[in-house]
């Protein structure tokens, strides 16, 4: 089997209280491959974006081991830690957090701008990605002048721009009636398989549940189940 590029081990996270401390996640143990098309599913307060954002390299363990790109995530200093998200890491966050100010052409480039990406490379990958996501005709629009499915469609250019190892979701359907949905999560699996880029959800929505590959299942901080599903790309 591939070696894996995302280990968790025995991995634990607590955050203080007043009194103690709480448990959001307890004992867990994944190992992730690449091209995964996978999702962290579960009821709200299980502890998704908790792991999410530590596979991110944005919160780190209380306990336990989690390497990713074999780089062990505790050990990364601030700085380290934001190479290893700008070089290898993409996000797509449900608010899309675009830049109000920029266009679509700049919040796309933002990425490579941090990677010092020569001008001329930037702007080929740029209109690359947003032709594959079938907004280039949006180059020069701002995020108010955008639909909420282009928006998100931004945010997804954005987030493969730098061609990433790792693309992680944090419920990026959220706010997307069912057909952009059903778009968007189609050229994502077009990505993933293009691309070999290892998808990651965080999600509790079944339109979203209907694509993965495999759906591990959190319950009160804890893998309750993890399966693979197979490629269930059926219309919703």
């Amino acid at each position: 089997m591939d070696h894996p590029i995302i280990r968790i081990t025995n991995m634990s996270k607590h955050y203080p209280t007043g009194a103690g401390h709480f448990t959001a996640l307890k004992n867990i143990n994944l190992d992730l491959y690449t091209a995964e098309f996978c999702g962290i599913v579960g009821p709200s307060g299980s502890g998704k974006t908790t792991l999410l954002n530590i596979i991110g390299s944005l919160d780190t363990q209380s306990e336990g081991n989690v390497s990713v790109l074999d780089k062990e995530i505790n050990q990364l200093n601030p700085k380290k830690a934001a190479k290893l998200r700008s070089n290898y890491i993409g996000f797509i966050f449900q608010t899309y957090n675009l830049l109000p100010v920029y266009t679509v052409f700049e919040n796309v480039e933002f990425p490579l701008l941090l990677l010092n990406i020569p001008k001329s490379k930037r702007k080929e990958s740029v209109l690359n990605a947003l032709e594959w996501l079938g907004i280039a005709d949006k180059i020069y629009s701002r995020p108010a002048q955008l639909s909420g499915g282009e928006c998100q469609r931004v945010a997804i250019a954005r987030a493969i721009v730098k061609k990433p190892r790792i693309v992680l979701a944090d419920e990026p359907t959220a706010n997307l009636d069912a057909d952009n949905s059903h778009r968007i999560l189609k050229m994502m699996l077009e990505i993933n398989k293009e691309l070999k880029t290892t998808f990651i959800f965080s999600t509790h929505d079944n339109k979203v549940i209907k694509y993965l590959k495999r759906k591990i299942t959190l319950r009160d901080g804890a893998i309750f189940a993890d399966e693979a599903t197979g490629e269930n790309n059926n219309d919703f």
